[in-house]
């Protein structure tokens, strides 16, 4: 997979509106990175992933 050197844009909903993460609050990018993503899918036990970096 090639890779690419351009910097991203990382892009949040919150509240309904969709706001680029760069401009939040270094509290709210910590807890932006602290996030877990849970797959619900079909069962209440599924496996809970954890977040990339």
């Amino acid at each position: 997979m090639s890779k690419c050197s351009e910097a991203t844009e990382v892009w949040a909903r919150v509240c309904g509106f969709f706001r680029p993460v760069a401009q939040w609050n270094s509290g709210k990018k910590q807890e932006f990175k602290e996030r877990v993503n849970y797959d619900v899918k079909g069962s209440e036990n599924a496996e809970k992933k954890q977040p990339t970096s």
